[in-house]
């Protein structure tokens, strides 16, 4: 005796369902926001980038207001969170203030800031990976990754400037390519 299977997907929605199409919407939109913004670092990569540094800024100093707001209107907050959200408000206007005085500056201090906290972070996770090397179930790709990892994170110590100037690039050429499949994904979704 054999019984008949359903291949239906459950839950899946219509191909004309307003799920879909906003689906659709979404994806095509924001696959053409990341081919745009892809497309400037990849044109411009110095000016998208301190574009990106004000907006960061813009970002601190309207946090810096909200940390300054809650400390003096939260209610049942005690005196040392007060001075702890007044204090962050106060360094988070600080450095929109500083960012907004010195864009190009900026930038390069937090595209260092970035790409140093990077390669740290690869260093440690390189030796964390031989530290737990007993318990990995493939030792050769463990000590791979670990090599790999190490010597990555010191090149980018080396030179953090080169560094940070290659990985926004990748970042850019990322989101452009990403943006192109969101796209394709947008107008095939649903034709199956």
């Amino acid at each position: 005796m054999s019984e008949s299977v359903d291949n239906t997907t459950v839950g899946a929605p219509a191909a004309d369902s307003p799920v879909l199409k906003s689906l659709k919407w979404l994806l095509g939109l924001g696959g053409a926001l990341a081919i745009i913004i892809g497309a400037l670092i990849f044109l411009w990569p110095t000016k998208s980038a301190v574009t990106f540094t004000m907006i960061l800024a813009a970002y601190a100093l309207i946090g810096g207001v909200f940390y300054i707001i809650i400390a003096i209107t939260a209610k049942g907050m005690g005196t040392g969170g007060r001075i702890g959200h007044a204090l962050a408000g106060l360094v988070f206007i600080a450095a929109g203030i500083i960012a907004f005085m010195n864009p190009a500056s900026s930038t390069v201090i937090f595209a260092s800031i970035v790409v140093i906290f990077i390669g740290v972070s690869w260093i440690f996770e390189g030796i964390a990976a031989f530290t737990t090397l007993k318990l990995a179930p493939s030792k050769g790709w463990a000590v791979f990754f670990a090599i790999i990892s190490i010597l990555a994170g010191i090149a980018l110590l080396l030179s953090p400037l080169f560094a940070a100037a290659v990985l926004w690039m990748w970042f850019g050429i990322s989101l452009f390519v990403i943006g192109i499949v969101q796209v394709v994904r947008a107008f095939t979704i649903g034709k199956d």
